[in-house]
């Protein structure tokens, strides 16, 4: 089979592997469609903390599949079922995987993260991935593609209840790459009173106007807090999201955000530089809300699934271009354009002339 295999940072080589042999227990996914996310590009970066020096492994964790090959103690699931596959991995017995949280595990397993992912045309399925639930039917007539975006979206459905975004809500959301515009969805969906779309690229705010936002703010050329206190009446948002890895914008959220109001710190920073200074007054007196939100939870993803299946969440908006696995490394060059929208890779899929 072929896999795009991680050697180091920069080094990604599309390789022909032995086809992974399963145990009793195990299944065999052949992998329709897995997108490529910022976790990718941090990893081929060399600057995630499970690749250190001398791993060799599969990245991908946004997969949707077909089962090749089910093992003989597996029940309920059938060859050539459509699965999407949920990521993370708990231990199964720490606190966190108790209360449903496998995603704040201290000792989690992912697939892409610490296992062989989808970048390949194979994938293998553990055990304990099985029989905690990380498999997910979805029809036979599902886009492969929106259905691999369960994934983050299940990460923003995580974040936003966090804050509970609901019917009275003025909110504002900072950012409008892919993760943005599924927060935009989202809080349209559970019917946000007006929506605020902050960003620094003209093409990201004209997708997030057309997608539903009530306003957008190109900071490059309007000033923020004016701009959001001009569409609030000078009181500010009832929720801010941040979605974007920028500093200036976790420090604003604190002044942007009204009184009584609530915060979701969705995007992290670079961890050579993780701190912000934050105005603790302003958290204080206006009694904020201040919270974050990492990952996401199997549950998360099985809503997130259910959702986008059933037409209720319309992602094929947010696809970008498709790339077959031999052109792994140009999906990787599309996604690092940062034009805000999902590469996927599709593994079954043949090169096109053009590129050869």
């Amino acid at each position: 089979m072929l896999a795009a295999v991680y050697h180091g940072p920069q080094d990604l080589r599309v390789e022909e592997l032995q086809i992974p042999s399963i145990a009793d227990g195990e299944m065999l996914l052949r992998v329709e469609c897995a997108s490529i996310c910022a976790t990718d590009l941090r990893i081929i970066q060399g600057s995630h903390r499970k690749f250190g020096p001398g791993t060799v492994r599969v990245p991908g964790h946004e997969i949707v599949g077909t089962l090749a090959e089910v093992g003989t103690k597996v029940k309920g699931y059938r060859v050539d079922d459509r699965v999407f596959i949920a990521p993370n991995v708990g231990c199964g017995h720490c606190r966190q995987c108790r209360a449903g949280l496998n995603n704040l595990c201290p000792d989690y397993d992912a697939f892409g993260i610490t296992l062989d992912g989808g970048f390949a045309q194979y994938m293998r399925v553990t055990v304990p991935a099985i029989e905690q639930g990380n498999v997910i039917l979805i029809n036979q007539g599902a886009d492969a593609a929106s259905m691999a975006l369960a994934e983050p979206f299940s990460c923003v459905m995580h974040g936003q209840e966090k804050v509970g975004v609901n019917a009275s809500d003025i909110v504002l959301i900072e950012g409008a790459g892919p993760i943005g515009i599924m927060h935009l969805l989202l809080a349209r969906l559970r019917d946000a009173r007006r929506i605020i779309v902050s960003d620094r690229s003209n093409d990201r705010l004209v997708r997030a106007s057309t997608l539903g936002a009530d306003r957008v703010v190109d900071i490059t050329r309007e000033h923020l807090l004016k701009a959001v206190m001009d569409e609030t009446d000078g009181a500010g948002p009832d929720v801010t999201i941040v979605a974007t890895g920028a500093t200036p914008a976790l420090e604003a959220a604190v002044s942007l955000t009204a009184v009584g109001g609530r915060i979701n710190f969705f995007a992290g920073l670079p961890k050579e530089r993780p701190t912000i200074s934050l105005d603790a007054n302003l958290v204080h007196y206006k009694e904020l809300i201040v919270t974050g939100s990492t990952g996401c939870s199997t549950n998360d993803c099985r809503r997130a699934a259910e959702l986008v299946a059933s037409g209720k969440v319309d992602l094929r908006p947010l696809i970008g271009e498709r790339f077959p696995l031999l052109d792994a490394k140009l999906a990787i060059e599309a996604a690092q354009g940062q034009h805000g929208l999902k590469v996927v890779l599709e593994p079954g899929a043949r090169p096109t002339k053009e590129r050869y």
